[in-house]
């Protein structure tokens, strides 16, 4: 395995040795607990005194905005790299059905929480939202915006399949109020793409980039993974050198987790053809260095910004939040989340929807939240939470903010999590300085690994395969 080479000068370079031992299973935190932690017990009847509880608190003292997920599972085909929760078909007529449903969602949450709530954060996800038509995505808009407020200046963003739109459906997608656009691209090599049963050529995603700079999206995202079958460290520093040719303002670079037991498309991949342990550690690194020369700045966990966008300046100036979106410029937000499988935040408790349209359909005729599992969060629940997300946002952990917040004693509370910290210190990746816990410009990007030594439920079970890989 080659060693890793980083491009902050003075940093130490991690050995072979020291890779093997960060490259484990570890979950990206976009919340703590994770989501494999919700529980059954959680359901409606818990959720909507959560919902409760916030109408109360909005018509006492404020409550923050909201943040809404709608989660579009349908797909017209399948990518045998994919972990989401979808529905492949093509018979689009279904996707009224499913517009009916989110409407009788919408208006449960409506006529607990009251109508008018302002939201700064509006995301479509999937699968591939779309896969309806634009009348269909405008009537949705139409609905969200009667039942919620969205100001201006809230971010309006939406995920985007290069295959299934064209100029014209960008224009109309920026004159629904959509300002941000993410294009799943994954690889620009036409034999990774034949691999992973998804052909787009750059030319395509070139064109689409342009007309979404014409029709005024304020943020352009490209997605792509490295890991993937019959790929390279040659073939994906040629996709880099394409995407810098694209200049979108982020980029997101997730490494592929091949868990076939969990997700059946994903058994179509042959493991003959993935990339070997070192490959993958080449491809990180030259992803790392190739986006850094084209002048991104690494946001961290995955994430690349261009300097002047949103969340390079946000990283600068300590203002980095995560949600279940990963890196956001947004103070944290509770989530509304809409759809089957969409996953939510209201307080200090995190739910998820039921996972197939039948169980969604079920509860929608009920008239009952679709909640299948959540979590109210305990007491540790939130200061492990306070911690890894400082950690994962700001690099740096002070002491005395989580004392006064939480009223305990850090090197009392965490005195088996800093001896474990001990060997990332060595390694460089870490810094105890006084009372505080500083993540190094080399630990940045192994962050994962530093937060999941706080990751009170991870440290217990040993079972961790059905996590990602760090590198």
């Amino acid at each position: 395995m080659d060693d890793l080479q980083v491009v902050d000068a003075g940093a130490p370079m991690l050995t072979a040795e020291m890779l093997a031992r960060l490259d484990v299973p570890g979950p990206r935190y976009t919340s703590y607990p994770t989501a494999d932690r919700f529980v059954e017990a959680f359901g409606p009847a818990a959720y909507a005194q959560a919902l409760q509880q916030r109408a109360h608190g909005a018509t006492v003292g404020g409550t923050p905005p909201l943040s809404v997920y709608v989660h579009v599972p349908f797909c017209e085909s399948v990518c045998y790299y994919c972990a989401c929760n979808k529905v492949i078909t093509r018979h689009h007529e279904r996707a009224g059905e499913y517009l009916a449903a989110l409407a009788v969602e919408i208006d449960l949450h409506v006529q607990t929480l009251g109508a008018g709530h302002a939201v700064s954060q509006l995301h479509f996800g999937g699968g591939s939202p779309t896969f309806m038509s634009d009348d269909e995505l405008e009537g949705l808009m139409s609905t969200l915006r009667r039942s919620f407020r969205i100001p201006p200046g809230a971010e309006v963003s939406i995920e985007v399949d290069p295959r299934t739109v064209t100029g014209d459906r960008l224009r109309r997608l920026a004159g629904m109020g959509f300002n941000r656009i993410s294009f799943g691209v994954q690889d620009f090599d036409p034999h990774v793409q034949k691999a992973v049963h998804r052909i787009q050529s750059f030319e395509m995603v070139r064109d689409l980039m342009a007309s979404a700079r014409e029709f005024g999206f304020e943020s352009t995202n490209v997605d792509l993974i490295y890991g993937l079958p019959k790929q390279t460290p040659a073939s994906l520093e040629r996709t880099i050198e394409q995407v810098g040719q694209l200049r979108p303002d982020r980029i997101a670079l997730y490494a592929y987790a091949h868990l076939p037991a969990r997700f059946k498309p994903q058994r179509r991949i042959d493991p003959a053809d993935l990339p070997p342990p070192a490959d993958r550690v080449q491809m990180l690194g030259a992803a790392l260095a190739g986006f850094q020369a084209q002048g991104y700045t690494y946001i961290g966990m995955d994430h690349f910004a261009l300097p002047e966008d949103s969340l390079a300046v946000a990283k600068r100036q300590g203002r980095l939040h995560r949600n279940f979106q990963g890196y956001s410029t947004h103070p944290d937000c509770d989530l509304i989340g809409l759809g089957v499988s969409a996953i939510g935040r209201i307080g200090a408790t995190y739910s998820q929807n039921v996972k197939t349209l039948d169980q969604y359909y079920d509860a929608m005729r009920q008239r009952q939240f679709p909640i299948e599992r959540g979590l109210a969060l305990s007491r540790d629940d939130l200061v492990r939470r306070a911690v890894i997300m400082a950690l994962m946002c700001q690099g740096r952990v002070e002491f005395e903010s989580i004392e006064l917040a939480h009223l305990l004693r850090m090197e009392d509370y965490f005195a088996a999590e800093l001896e474990r910290l001990q060997p990332l210190v060595e390694m460089g990746l870490v810094r105890l300085d006084g009372r505080s816990i500083v993540v190094t410009p080399l630990g940045w990007y192994f962050v994962r690994a530093v937060a999941l030594v706080f990751d009170r439920y991870l440290q217990a079970d040993r079972t961790r395969e059905r996590f990602s890989r760090i590198i």
